[in-house]
């Protein structure tokens, strides 16, 4: 090879490089810009809908090939089933799931406990915490036996998911069995969460290169510098989860009774028997997702009952008083639950119950009162009513002047001219009348 071609080789070796160099060092800042963060907030009761929204953002963050999810919690508990169907999808998913209970004050307890407990890395921000997971009946008493078993069930589930992730299964345990609850520092201590940060920017910071382990194997987190992209629940969840709240559900059934109610005593309103419907459907609906009592429910339809019947026995009041003790005894309990959360207050209850008994008693007293009246139109409207003989009447026809029209008529005696009359029967254009009282 000649001379002068070895330095000219060399030199386009090293553009080749360089250039080759500068491409892969791109396609590491792209791929750093592209690195992205889900956050959801789930700041509420844990009921099927929380758990659909966990689970929808759970495969978002896996079809974006996010570095990881993000939950920032605050809950006072939940149901049992949706509890476990969160944790499912959290020790199943391929993208790793961080649970940060926040923001300063917020809690993560009962079923918010297995759900932190659960996570790949468990957080917690300063000035909130953990614990009292014990198991509470849903809609119904357990005896000891029952309390015993369910009890036992949680204990076990809980010890399983922490010692899984390595994390003290002990005082998880305690949680359960003994209700026992602990700030975040002593949480840290304890072995139960792994880091206390006080906002996302630092959590991602002191995750960053962190190992865990998913359902699809080891990973190194990439967090440090990283995208937020917060997913909101939709518009679907938030209203399903309006309704979800006990006293929300509680108006929605009252709303119900008054709509159907009305539709039933005033046929072809439409708007009236519409609305009961649906406000009816959607109560039940959030009957689904809370601790209801069937009892408390047919109190509070045995004193609706009594309310409708004040109106057609004369009762001096005591079907009222009746009607109004079985309302507030079935409102108080129809949410059979030890959380405060999952209970009505009586600030909402006896408000509703005088309104209730009202809407009720002067609905129904004006729709008796329309029907016992006399028709005033049509055919039925002329018997009773006074009018002048313009023939003499017999039993086998006559004329008289009834509301400045002549009317055939007929009598069973004999009617004088010019006498007074009135109507006893109509049969399609012919009044049957009689001699008015005087006469």
């Amino acid at each position: 090879m000649s001379k002068k071609l070895i330095p000219l080789s060399f030199f386009i070796l090293l553009i080749v490089t360089f250039s080759h160099l500068s491409f892969l060092q791109g396609e590491n800042k792209q791929a750093e810009v592209q690195r992205e963060i889900l956050v959801i907030t789930v700041n509420s009761v844990i009921n099927p809908v929380a758990a659909e929204y966990v689970s929808k953002s759970i495969k978002k963050a896996s079809e974006m090939r996010a570095e990881a999810l993000i939950i920032e919690l605050d809950t006072p508990g939940g149901l049992d089933t949706s509890m476990r169907s969160i944790v499912k999808e959290i020790i199943g998913s391929s993208v790793p799931v961080v649970v940060y209970v926040s923001p300063s004050g917020a809690r993560a307890a009962s079923a918010g406990v297995f759900i932190t407990l659960s996570a790949h890395i468990a957080v917690m921000s300063p000035g909130t915490n953990i614990g009292a997971a014990h198991p509470v009946a849903v809609g119904e008493k357990m005896d000891k036996v029952m309390a015993e078993k369910a009890t036992n069930d949680a204990a076990a589930y809980i010890k399983s998911i922490a010692e899984q992730h390595g994390r003290n299964a002990k005082w998880a345990e305690n949680a359960v069995r003994k209700s026992v609850s602990i700030t975040e520092t002593e949480a840290l201590k304890n072995n139960v969460i792994d880091l206390i940060s006080k906002d996302i920017n630092s959590l991602l910071s002191e995750i960053d290169n962190r190992e865990v382990k998913t359902a699809a194997g080891s990973k190194i987190l990439k967090t440090s510098g990283a995208k937020i992209v917060r997913h909101e629940a939709g518009i679907r969840n938030k209203i399903l989860n309006f309704i979800s709240d006990p006293s929300v559900a509680y108006m929605l059934m009252l709303l119900g009774f008054y709509g159907l109610f009305f539709e039933l005593t005033n046929p072809g309103s439409l708007l009236p028997g519409i609305v009961g419907a649906i406000a009816l459907i959607l109560a039940f609906y959030s009957f689904q997702t809370l601790p209801v009592n069937y009892a408390g429910l047919l109190l509070i339809i045995t004193g609706i009952i009594l309310f409708i019947l004040e109106v057609k026995v004369a009762s001096c009041g005591m079907l009222t008083v009746g009607g109004l003790v079985c309302l507030i005894l079935g409102s108080l309990m129809l949410f059979d639950s030890p959380s405060p959360f999952l209970r009505l207050s009586l600030s909402i209850i006896l408000p509703a119950a005088i309104v209730t008994a009202m809407f009720f008693i002067v609905t129904f007293r004006l729709a008796y009162k329309a029907h016992k009246k006399k028709p005033i139109t049509g055919t039925e409207g002329l018997i009773g009513l006074e009018c002048v003989a313009k023939t003499d009447i017999r039993p086998d026809g006559g004329t008289v002047l009834l509301h400045g029209e002549f009317w055939s008529a007929y009598s069973d005696g004999f009617i004088l001219k010019d006498e007074k009359v009135i109507v006893e029967d109509v049969k399609g254009l012919k009044v049957k009348v009689r001699k008015t009282s005087a006469h």
